[in-house]
C-alpha cells in the first residue's frame, strides 16, 4: 500500500494529497525545465492521477518539448510556484514537482533526463540511470 504525501504551492493557495506510489522519480535538465524551475533542473515524480486530491486552482502553460508533443505545466496563479505537470497524451498520469512536497527529503531520483544540458557542476545520484536526452 502506498503512503500518503502532502504538498502545495509557496503561498498555500494550492494544496494536495497524493497516494505516494511513483512510477518513476527523475530529474530533467532540459532547457525548458531549467527555465520553468528557475534552477539547474526539475525533480519530478510520475504517478497515477487517480491518487491525487488537489484543492485550489492551478493555471496551466502549454509547453512543447523537442518532440513537439504538448506538456501542461501547472502552477499557482498567486505565487507562481510549479506544482504539477500533465501529458495530454497520457491523461491518467500526473507529474508532481518534488519540491512542492511538504517534506521531499527522502525522495531520490533513479532516472536523469537531458543530462547533455545539465550544468557542469551537477552530479547525479549514485546508481541512477542517466540519459543524454529523453
Amino acid at each position: 500500500m502506498a503512503d500518503m504525501r502532502e504538498g502545495g504551492c509557496l503561498c498555500g493557495a494550492v494544496r494536495y494529497s497524493v497516494d505516494w506510489a511513483p512510477m518513476v522519480v527523475a530529474t530533467c535538465s532540459c532547457r525548458n525545465c531549467q527555465k520553468q524551475a528557475g534552477s539547474s533542473m526539475s525533480v519530478i515524480a510520475m504517478m497515477p492521477k487517480a491518487g491525487l486530491n488537489l484543492t485550489g486552482t492551478l493555471k496551466s502553460y502549454e509547453d512543447h518539448g523537442e518532440s513537439g508533443n504538448p506538456l501542461l505545466r501547472n502552477f499557482c496563479p498567486e505565487c507562481g510556484a510549479p506544482v504539477t505537470s500533465e501529458i495530454p497524451a497520457a491523461p491518467e498520469l500526473v507529474i508532481i514537482k518534488v519540491g512542492s512536497l511538504d517534506d521531499p527529503r527522502d525522495v531520490v531520483p533513479t532516472l536523469n533526463y537531458w543530462t547533455c544540458s545539465a550544468s557542469s557542476w551537477v552530479t547525479f545520484p549514485e546508481g541512477s540511470t542517466s540519459l543524454e536526452k529523453q
